[in-house]
């Protein structure tokens, strides 16, 4: 059985699975914040006695992969962290410095290749958002990083004078200042989502794929064919627990 781990930069998303169940098809799934690890994740441990492997994919820095680290070794576990590479489980990356790409990143053009074989753009929408091209012969072109929907809102409150912290909605014309600050951020990551996924349009079987918390508030703008997908990053590192580096 399988502890697979995705360390983001907010928070700490979990999943446990048999060995070789097919990815997405878990136990057991959850999550919990960084400062929480050193309880939560012996609890994990606690509740499924059967775990023999753990893999992971970290971009919140070291201190939280140490804070994982510590419990696991503790339980004799000790993690496979995945770091990007030039190919793995079907997927070839055309990244000038392979291992420069975030792991997350990796992890979920490999879930994305798993579960879709046409071209797609990966988008995953959390504290960044990010759109990664991935062609029908599983090569990834290149992509993009953004800040998340809420970064972009918590950025206006920080350096603006008289913009607050709003909590608007989405209106095609907005009439009030909240309004106008989430449709304005809402737009940038619609507006980056489609120009990107403008480069394979036109091919068969073109799909964008979303994942990531804040996917949902903005997915059903979208004017492009879509998808959403929970967990891309787990999927990915369960994909990649059947492939060898």
């Amino acid at each position: 059985m399988m502890l697979l781990l995705d360390a983001g930069n907010t928070r700490i998303k979990w999943s446990v699975a048999d060995s070789g169940a097919e990815p997405g098809n878990w136990r057991a799934a959850g999550g919990f914040e960084h400062a929480e690890a050193a309880s939560a994740l012996p609890a994990v441990l606690a509740a499924h006695p059967g775990i023999d492997r753990v893999l992971g994919a970290n971009v919140a820095g070291p201190a939280v992969r140490a804070q994982l680290e510590a419990p696991l070794a503790a339980a004799g576990l000790p993690v496979e962290w995945l770091t990007a590479t030039a190919a793995r489980a079907g997927v070839h990356s055309a990244y000038t410095v392979p291992g420069q790409l975030g792991a997350d990143r990796w992890a979920a053009l490999i879930g994305a290749r798993r579960l879709h074989r046409g071209p797609c753009l990966v988008v995953c929408a959390g504290t960044a958002t990010t759109a990664d091209l991935l062609d029908a012969d599983g090569l990834f072109c290149g992509g993009i990083i953004l800040p998340g929907v809420d970064l972009m809102l918590r950025a206006l409150a920080d350096n603006t004078a008289q913009l607050p912290l709003a909590d608007g909605h989405f209106r095609d014309r907005p009439r009030c200042t909240a309004d106008a600050i989430v449709s304005g951020c809402l737009h940038a990551q619609i507006g980056a989502v489609e120009r990107m996924f403008a480069q394979i349009a036109g091919q068969p079987g073109a799909l964008c794929l979303l994942s990531g918390g804040a996917a949902g508030r903005f997915a059903e703008l979208l004017a492009v064919p879509w998808r959403h997908i929970d967990n891309l990053v787990l999927i990915g590192l369960a994909t990649c627990a059947a492939d060898p580096a």
